[in-house]
């Protein structure tokens, strides 16, 4: 019997799936895909007479029986997910239908969109001395935020953030980050359909991000990201510092070290 293999589809670009990702879509017999987000040029990449469902109008059920269908018939099936499934992915529940019906699964990760909007825009998010930590996250919407991961309670650590499904509230959203603690001086981005052909980035502070934002005319499939990541601000990492040692080079005594 074959098994479902559930693949992330990468930001946009369809050079950046895995190469293990790949190759599952090239031999795939069924493929589920979620049109309303994954570059349908992907589908290219599927051999002749491969049947391609787009799961944008299907229900939960209608995508587990399709695969419950084709796994009877040995047909193998990729579930093509955008980004990541890992984050916002919704493959807990498919998982959870799979294992009730005793059909095996694997999973093989995507490049998500917020790497890809770090990429495009040449930022590091854990920026020594600057930032160490990433909060991944979205404002509460018809699917509820717990109150202790509210935007507001997750300003306070003042670190990189990028939230994801919000852009259409951007400014809710920054009037959260400012009652969090963040100020209106915070640097700010938000980048739409990123390693897309038609990419929009647009960068400024909390201050003046939602005007920007809304003359851009971005409603929706848009990153925000905010942080002094995305600042002038910056310090040199120990690493290839000559005077750092660590357990593949000795550290030079005296040395001259870069500070900025």
């Amino acid at each position: 019997m074959s098994i479902i293999s559930f693949v992330g589809a990468g930001p946009g670009d369809p050079d950046l799936i895995t190469l293990k990702g790949y190759r599952r879509l090239a031999e795939a017999d069924v493929v589920i895909y979620a049109g309303s987000l994954v570059n349908p040029k992907l589908l290219d990449y599927c051999k002749p007479g491969a049947q391609k469902f787009d799961s944008a109008s299907m229900t939960l059920d209608d995508i587990i029986t399709k695969m419950a269908e084709s796994v009877k018939k040995d047909e193998s099936v990729v579930r093509l997910q955008t980004g990541d499934f890992s984050i916002y992915g919704s493959i807990r529940e498919q998982v959870e239908e799979l294992k009730k019906r005793d059909i095996e699964y694997e999973c093989i990760p995507g490049v998500s969109s917020f790497l890809g909007a770090a990429s495009q825009m040449g930022v590091e998010y854990t920026v020594p001395e600057i930032a160490q930590s990433v909060i991944i996250t979205r404002i509460s919407g018809r699917t509820k935020v717990p109150e202790d991961e509210s935007l507001t309670s997750l300003a306070q650590h003042h670190t990189s953030m990028v939230i994801f499904l919000s852009v259409q509230s951007i400014r809710r959203v920054v009037r959260q980050l400012i009652a969090g603690g963040y100020t209106d001086e915070t640097p700010a981005a938000v980048i739409y359909k990123a390693t897309w052909p038609d990419e929009k980035m647009v960068k400024g502070t909390l201050g003046d991000i939602a005007d920007k934002v809304g003359k851009a005319g971005i409603s929706r499939t848009a990153l925000i990201m905010v942080g002094e990541f995305l600042g002038d601000k910056y310090t040199y990492s120990k690493l290839y510092d000559p005077t750092f040692t660590h357990t593949y080079r000795k550290g030079i005594k005296n040395a001259t070290a870069k500070k900025d």
